[in-house]
């Protein structure tokens, strides 16, 4: 700590402080209790409490200080945004750092990705720890642009930056004892180790937590989540975009337990996260459910904090950094003021941070190989084809079982019972990988919808309801290289350029909004009623998660991850 002597001459009361906060109702997360008094600041830190003499004085009149809040699982590609332009996002929330997974740049750029994201983080108004992505690609079923091995995670592991090891999402991989998955565990010895384990149960998660896993962000149930955090797993409430567990797990919580618990998005994009909130969107859903609203905010806090070990971070308290929130009411809890290290940063809503200098981006990562033909589906003897069946507000999917629309020999979509067809190209290599599915849940009547974003190998995805559309939002992803896309009858009706890996917009936040509202409304007028349809689309080639998937190799049983056949025997 730098002028340690001259800090705790202030400290002593014997200097005046930078600057002192007065009258201040601070919520102190170590005590369990809001108490009234001042906070004096010196170089960025909280030196004491008390009465001070301070150059300057800043009269909160009664309101409350709390610690800036903390996401404990979020990968920022998926709002879509540059670091900068997400922190423009999510500071006037009082978001004061992240956990970040960033295996999405991962896995279309390697390690080149993840020293982007290392670079583009420095020196904002929010804090960005980086854990090192564990499934490059996430599962053998899928063609990533990239392949990382414990060996690569060795590389970066001591980073003062990097928190751990993120997800471990091939979780057979792990509680079968696999030399791979192991190997990356005893690569973060020492820091952090993430899960990701839906729906496993049993003695399967004992041998997952055993292995050394210490969190997950992936239950969707209070009895799941609950068998989790007896074996000691951390539970990271999930509430995004499209992941909306918070309510169905808030009976989980306790005055006894809640100190292992913490908040995190995972995904949540631009709008939602400017218009709805970010982390402070989950606490007042917490108190709403409940919770109490000191317990909502160490959920929010000192939480996070101390299960990844972000030293200085998530309290009010001498030592610590003076990462504050200003707010006037518990249980409607909206955030005032927002500073960062003793610096106001944003209030009222409006981002108050500077602008960091701009860093070259990543290279361009569209390689396609296919043909029209690759889109067609052969009529076969069987009467009846498996079917992906979207799960409102989840990223979970059912698998159908349906009678097939059979036109001239070919099975094709169905609008009449909301059945596109789905269409997955590798971009990375030109492999020359298609895989061609069918899904149910989008509500399309025409058009096609597409995009590069497509978790967790992002190759492209489209939904439609004919070929030629589906031929033409790729060809118009391509001209992009890279982004999201609507098409109706041949013509483009809103697109959403994503050059930096074929993840992120350039385009600063105000901007990006606009046109990711466009997309949406598109989409919406094409017939479609989810909420937020792209970012629903880019889940279906996640092949982890159950049960049924669809990547550039074919259709993924993903409860027994394995290749399945469009056709049922």
């Amino acid at each position: 700590m730098r002028n340690i002597q001259q800090k705790l001459s202030v400290a002593r009361g014997e200097q005046r402080a930078e600057l002192l906060f007065k009258n201040a109702r601070v919520v102190n997360v170590f005590s369990g209790e809001i108490h009234k008094t001042n906070v004096a600041v010196e170089d960025g830190r909280v030196i004491g409490f008390g009465d001070y003499r301070a150059k300057k004085t800043i009269d909160l009149k009664g309101a409350y200080l709390a610690p800036s809040l903390i996401d404990g699982h979020f990968h920022v590609e998926s709002s879509m945004l540059t670091a900068p332009e997400f922190a423009r996002a999510v500071v006037p929330h009082g978001t004061g750092a992240v956990v970040i997974d960033p295996h999405e740049y991962a896995n279309v750029l390697g390690l080149d990705g993840i020293r982007y994201v290392l670079e583009s983080t420095k020196n904002l108004a929010v804090d960005f720890f980086i854990m090192l992505p564990s499934c490059v690609p996430a599962t053998h079923l899928e063609t990533a642009g990239a392949k990382l091995t414990a060996d690569d995670l060795k590389l970066m592991i001591h980073d003062v930056r990097i928190a751990g090891v993120a997800e471990l999402m091939n979780f057979p991989g792990v509680f079968l004892g696999a030399k791979s998955e192991l190997a990356k565990i005893a690569a973060g010895k020492g820091k952090a180790i993430d899960g990701h384990a839906p729906g496993l149960r049993g003695k399967n998660l004992n041998a997952y937590a055993l292995a050394g896993v210490r969190s997950d962000h992936e239950s969707v149930v209070v009895d799941e989540a609950r068998e989790k955090l007896r074996l000691g797993m951390h539970i990271l409430l999930r509430e995004g975009s499209t992941e909306r567990n918070l309510k169905h797990l808030l009976p989980l919580i306790n005055a006894h337990n809640s100190q292992n618990c913490s908040f995190a998005t995972d995904d949540k994009l631009a709008g939602d996260l400017v218009n709805e909130g970010h982390i402070d969107h989950a606490v007042r859903l917490a108190i709403q459910g409940g919770v109490p609203p000191i317990a909502a905010l160490q959920i929010a806090t000192i939480n996070t904090a101390r299960h990844y070990r972000l030293h200085n971070l998530g309290a009010i308290a001498p030592r610590y950094w003076a990462d504050f929130i200003v707010f006037d009411d518990l249980k409607n809890f909206r955030v005032r003021q927002t500073w960062k290290k003793g610096v106001l940063v944003a209030e009222n809503g409006k981002f108050l941070g500077k602008s960091p200098a701009k860093i070259t981006l990543p290279r361009s990562t569209m390689n396609l190989r296919y043909s029209p033909k690759d889109f067609f589906v052969k009529a076969s003897g069987s009467k009846k084809i498996r079917v992906i069946e979207l799960i409102p507000d989840q990223i979970v999917t059912k698998e159908l079982i349906v009678s097939p629309k059979i036109v001239n020999g070919e099975v094709v979509a169905d609008t009449s019972r909301d059945i596109l067809k789905m269409v997955v190209i590798e971009r990375h290599r030109a492999t020359g990988n298609v895989g061609v599915g069918f899904v149910r849940g989008f509500k399309l009547k025409h058009g096609a919808i597409g995009s590069t974003v497509a978790h967790d190998a992002h190759n492209v995805i489209v939904a439609g309801t004919n070929d030629a559309d589906i031929l033409r939002v790729i060809q118009e992803l391509e001209k992009l290289q890279g982004g999201q896309v609507a098409v109706v009858d041949g013509k483009v009706k809103a697109e959403l350029p994503l050059p930096i890996a074929g993840l992120v917009t350039d385009q600063p936040l105000a901007k990006a909004m606009r046109l990711i509202d466009d997309l949406n409304a598109a989409a919406h007028a094409m017939g479609c009623d989810l909420a937020a349809p792209f970012m629903a689309l880019s889940f279906l080639a996640l092949s982890p998660i159950p049960s049924l998937k669809l990547t550039d190799q074919g259709l993924i049983d993903a409860t027994k991850l394995k290749k399945t056949s469009l056709f049922v025997c």
